[in-house]
């Protein structure tokens, strides 16, 4: 265990230097790292249609100008073709792997091609990044003599043929794993990639209770249902008495705030510490390099080229692409992706806002399509989230799960947005609750004041109180319990909201 902590030590050491470079040279970086992924992919099918080798020399505006945005659909034949055996179709070297995501709840799955340099220079090398900067930060940290509990995904490795397979990004992840890792980490990889969810949990339950654990790694609303059962086998109250020496919870996913209250109350350790990711199919992007700040720092070196479209211009002709030495600080972005494992232009569907450039950090706004613009109001899941947090400290409620969806304007009368949210502790004044929701949204969010006027365009929301475990009920009948399914926040349609108060009157 010294010589692995000095080895640590003396990587966190030559990796702040280089994270310290990219924060004081970002267009350098940047710029390189996009002439790196032409070069090296000016040979391949796609670098060849695009004439890269062209581009290479012409630069960036030339680049934008001659490749299109892409959405998944826009490259799914080539991705199939790459699922065939096909070469060097996007990225020069073999994808051996894909990571596959749905992103939603929606039926439809992506797979997102995963190169070697993707795996290594972009996944793991975030991953080691994370440990680098929570060493830097706290020197006398204890995560390395106990265990990494890590709750992946619900999807085994799964064969196309004898070379090329696919499961989600957890799994992927896992099962490339260098040995010295693997005996770091918790439970067995036989429990961790389990398919069923309900008896995965039961299984990690049961496998971790008398290890170790020091750090958490997890999607914040699954890792809950994991803790909660493992408090309901043990009898106590709080998950440190189970982990004593348990210190960092590592999250992405969703936003953690909505849940914040729900931690505090099953980890009584008041030096517990949280520290938030964003690591998607498509790669690592960010980490929180400042725990009592929640926006997390754009990691500039790990194979991604960025280009970011203010949301209100996204979609649209000759909508114009931004890299990050050109990006301002309180403007919604929906971010685009150029990697090394062959993504060209892709909106990864992600919207974000800058919070700092000096140096460069963001916090995730929400989706592309997830929002609630119904009568012009542009309602953001960053809105919903706060606005949320907001109304639980104002009537002492806890949300456990909650989505939004337009009202439609009937009969002249004006439009509304309904909540469904289920509550772990409901709100002392449930009226209360709604105004305070109302009113931070007015808050935060012109358009939505500006629509909630006199009740002209909009009228004030409505709050459903959903009936226990129904979101967890209704993604079980969907079948997608567990990983990197999520509920949607919001909904520009009620698809979502009518299934689920369907469900919630007949429970």
């Amino acid at each position: 265990m010294p010589l692995l902590n000095s080895f640590v030590s003396l990587v966190t050491y030559r990796r702040l230097n280089q994270i310290e470079y990219f924060k004081n040279n970002p267009e350098i970086v940047q710029t390189d790292m996009f002439r790196y992924l032409l070069q090296t992919s000016a040979s391949t099918l796609w670098g060849k249609k695009y004439d890269y080798s062209k581009l290479i020399l012409q630069g960036l505006k030339a680049f934008q100008d001659n490749v299109p945005i892409s959405s998944y659909e826009d490259i799914r034949n080539q991705i199939e073709r790459i699922q065939n055996g096909e070469k060097n179709v996007l990225w020069p070297t073999d994808i051996k792997f894909f990571a596959k995501s749905s992103g939603t709840t929606d039926d439809k799955s992506k797979f997102i091609p995963v190169s070697s340099e993707s795996l290594e220079n972009c996944h793991y090398r975030g991953g080691r990044d994370v440990l680098a900067i929570y060493n830097n930060l706290n020197p006398f940290n204890q995560l390395l003599k106990g265990k990494a509990l890590v709750i992946g995904g619900s999807q085994q490795i799964n064969k196309y043929d004898n070379e090329i397979f696919y499961g989600d990004l957890s799994a992927v992840l896992m099962s490339n794993l260098p040995l010295w890792v693997q005996l770091l980490r918790v439970p067995d990889m036989s429990i961790a990639l389990l398919t069923e969810w309900e008896e995965k949990i039961e299984k990690m339950a049961l496998s971790t209770i008398n290890e170790n654990v020091t750090n958490i790694s997890g999607v914040p609303s699954w890792t809950l249902v994991l803790i909660n059962r493992i408090l309901e086998i043990t009898g106590k109250k709080y998950i440190n008495e189970v982990w004593p020496n348990l210190e960092l919870f590592i999250h992405g996913g969703v936003s953690f705030e909505p849940y914040r209250n729900q931690y505090k109350q099953i980890i009584s350790n008041p030096e517990m510490r949280y520290m938030e990711t964003y690591n998607a199919s498509e790669g690592f992007f960010a980490l929180q390099d400042d725990l009592s700040s929640p926006d997390m720092l754009l990691m500039l070196d790990l194979g991604i080229f960025y280009e970011f479209i203010p949301v209100n211009e996204f979609g649209k002709p000759n909508a114009k692409a931004y890299p990050v030495w050109e990006v301002e600080t309180g403007v919604n972005y929906a971010l685009i992706i150029s990697t090394n494992g062959g993504l060209w232009r892709y909106a990864i569907g992600d919207t974000v806002e800058f919070t700092s450039l000096k140096p460069y950090k963001i916090k995730i706004t929400g989706r592309t399509k997830h929002f609630i613009n119904a009568f012009g109001e542009e309602l953001i899941i960053d809105n919903a989230n706060i606005a949320i947090i907001k109304a639980c400290q104002a009537t002492g409620a806890t949300v456990r799960e909650f989505t939004a969806a337009p009202v439609y304007m009937q009969n002249n009368s004006g439009g509304k947005h309904q909540w469904l949210i289920e509550f772990d502790t409901h709100p002392d004044n449930l009226e209360k609750f709604t105004t305070v929701l109302d009113d931070i949204l007015k808050q935060n969010n012109s358009d939505y004041e500006g629509k909630r006027h006199k009740n002209i365009a909009l009228k004030a929301p409505e709050v459903i109180v959903a009936k226990p475990e129904l979101f967890y009920t209704w993604l079980k009948n969907k079948g997608k319990l567990g990983g990197q399914h999520k509920i949607p926040r919001l909904a520009n349609n009620r698809v979502y909201m009518d299934e689920l108060i369907s469900l919630n009157n007949t429970m």
